[in-house]
């Protein structure tokens, strides 16, 4: 009951917030016209008595004087002024309106009554009077308001965005108590919004207008309520912010706030990911859910960044069990938190196991039997690899023949492998054995009822290890900030938007297929420096400095996400192409793969060299002699 109070009188509090807003600013101008009339009578015969004559006379024009000010004062939008920021430009608006209103009252009175009984000085009195009666409420107000200001310590506000979440976000800031931020108007780029108003604060301008808006009115924080917003969009936006240098914060993203997990009430720092994140992929949930619910589901690397995000999105498909397998205590401990916190009713469990230890691979399929296998294991910083290639191998292709073989002993239905760019043409260790295991996967395809499904992809923002984390930690020692080239590139993607189309491909391949997602433009490095030393409030080259260290042993100026011969087809899903695969010879890599082993159980590097090559014979490694003052800098892959 009382929930339902507080609502009814909430929405009445908004209500009465609307009409303050509009009708009763406009009604209290409308009183002060007679009031200032008949006061400028008064004061013409020295505060004494009117005489009869004169007063009938005003009292009968007094509705020509409210009915001609009252105009001017709609058509100079003297009532939409917001009392509590009251500025020089209203009042400039008000004098007008009451300059323009005085001489039509004046002219209107001579054709009426030929200024019969109306002295002349009444007009310029009554002007006066308007003018004061009408702005000293406003400026008494504003000087009220600004010492309650100070001992309340509240920030004025300007948002950005006068839809649908600028009205939620307004309506809750209005709500609060104790209020912490006051909205003093919108900005939008629509100019059908302009001069508009929501809960009586008017749409001033567009984006560009924010610097200057933000120094008429010395604005605190800028709130972007633009949840939908396109990258680009929020790229423009944020550089009109910085040049305000006023600090700003957004919403979360509408997927977060239509999902639940967020509310236009949790505002947030700009990150990087909304300025590189692209639009939210369409995906066919309920294909999804036909495809996974009720199923036995294994995540390898269930702790990972990949891994855990998968895991989450597979809590929403309500799968039989859920099964994570990690071989880092502190990775499997938080993901199994996480799961506990966001999907209490699953069922699932967090196991300790490395991919290449046969007997727990074993042991984890002959209990769970699972249904479908996302393998997310893989090791993938592709510099630190380069002097490890049996570790790289071990991993990334034993481990990976390991579980799938697995998959196909114990009869899954799927086995789907997440792989990386820099599988294609690689010059690095670490891309040359995801090479291998895509290969391996395709040849284990031919002989098998498993379903074998390939999700190659790039760099994800934010990923352990990965570029993002890296440059946040530079910036908050205070710099420098470590890029390997000026021109090196990467494509990018969200964890979310990544795993999202991984689900979606595992239930469309029906085996051997190569499934590329569309990572749309790839982005300088340097770019993505400079941009993330504005988010943290500093000046690149002045505060925060970026070195250039040089490309690292394995790295590339660009990658690719297909071969020269692998021509992509359209699958009609969003952001998911069909690479064509090349032929493989499957007793040629099974017979590669145990002598892989044999050179990893004996350290012989040279042979494992010799094998990768003849198995992916575009493999170029590149030697790059370099100092390396930062390990994990661009050289990360997704998988």
């Amino acid at each position: 009951m009382n929930r339902i109070m507080k609502s009814i009188f909430g929405q009445l509090r908004d209500l009465l917030s609307g009409i303050r807003g509009r009708w009763v600013i406009l009604l209290h101008d409308v009183a002060m016209m007679p009031a200032a009339w008949l006061l400028a009578y008064w004061f013409r015969y020295n505060l004494a008595d009117i005489p009869s004559v004169f007063l009938n006379q005003a009292l009968l024009l007094t509705p020509i004087v409210m009915v001609i000010h009252t105009a001017t004062f709609w058509i100079f939008g003297v009532h939409r002024g917001v009392w509590r920021f009251i500025s020089i430009s209203d009042l400039v608006r008000l004098v007008k309106a009451v300059f323009i209103g005085t001489i039509m009252v004046a002219v209107t009175i001579f054709f009426v009554t030929r200024l019969q009984y109306v002295p002349r000085s009444i007009f310029v009195l009554h002007g006066l009077f308007l003018v004061i009666l009408v702005g000293g409420p406003r400026l008494l107000y504003r000087l009220a308001k600004d010492r309650h200001l100070s001992k309340e310590i509240e920030k004025k506000a300007l948002v950005v965005g006068a839809g649908a979440a600028g009205d939620l976000l307004v309506r809750d800031l209005l709500r609060a108590t104790p209020r912490v931020y006051v909205p003093v108007g919108f900005v939008d780029d629509d100019p059908a919004k302009l001069g508009n108003e929501l809960h009586g604060i008017r749409v001033f301008g567009d984006c560009a207008t924010l610097p200057l808006l933000c120094e008429k009115w010395n604005i605190d924080l800028i709130l972007i309520a633009l949840p939908s917003a396109t990258a680009k969009q929020m790229q423009r936006i944020v550089e009109w912010c910085e040049r305000s240098g006023t600090q700003f914060q957004t919403l979360p993203k509408l997927h977060e706030i239509a999902g639940g997990s967020a509310s236009t009430a949790q505002l947030k720092a700009v990150e990087i990911d909304d300025l590189l994140g692209r639009q939210q992929v369409r995906l066919d949930w309920e294909m999804i859910a036909n495809g996974l619910k009720g199923k036995r589901i294994l995540v390898t690397g269930g702790g990972g960044s990949i891994g855990s995000e998968l895991c989450k999105q597979l809590g929403r498909v309500e799968p039989e069990r859920l099964i994570l397998l990690e071989q880092s205590e502190f990775n499997l401990y938080s993901a199994a938190l996480d799961l506990e916190r966001e999907f209490p009713s699953l069922n699932f469990d967090p196991l300790l196991g490395d991919v290449c230890d046969r007997e727990a691979v074993q042991h984890v399929f002959g209990k769970y039997r699972p249904d479908v296998v996302f393998h997310a294991a893989a090791y993938k910083h592709v510099p630190l690899l380069e002097e490890q290639s049996r570790e790289s191998v071990k991993n990334n292709v034993l481990g990976t023949e390991l579980v799938a073989r697995s998959a196909d002993q114990f009869g899954c239905e799927a086995f789907v492998l997440i792989s990386t760019d820099k599988a294609v043409n690689p010059t690095s260790m670490m891309g040359a054995s995801k090479r291998v295991a895509e290969i391996v996967c395709q040849a284990l395809s031919t002989e098998s009822t498993t379903r074998f499904v390939t999700v190659r992809f790039g760099n994800v923002l934010g990923s352990a290890g990965s570029v993002v984390p890296l440059f946040r930690k530079q910036i908050e020692a205070g710099g420098p900030v470590t890029v390997t080239d000026p021109d090196v590139t990467r494509y990018f993607m969200t964890i979310a938007e990544a795993s999202q189309l991984i689900l979606q491909a595992s239930v469309i391949g029906r085996g051997s297929e190569i499934y590329v997602l569309n990572m749309g433009e790839p982005i300088k490095i340097s770019y993505l420096a400079r941009q993330m030393i504005r988010l943290s409030g500093k000046t690149p080259g002045e505060d925060i400095d970026i070195v250039y260290t040089g490309l690292r042993p394995g790295e590339k100026l660009a990658e690719q996400l297909f071969h020269s011969e692998e021509a992509l087809t359209d699958t009609g899903y969003d952001k998911i192409l069909l690479a064509q695969t090349r032929a493989v010879q499957v007793e040629t890599i099974n017979r590669i793969c145990s002598e892989l082993n044999q050179a990893c159980r004996y350290y012989d590097f040279q042979q494992i060299e010799e094998l990768i090559r003849r198995v992916v014979p575009e493999y170029r490694p590149e030697v790059v002699l370099v100092d390396r003052p930062g390990l994990a800098d661009v050289g990360v892959s997704a998988g």
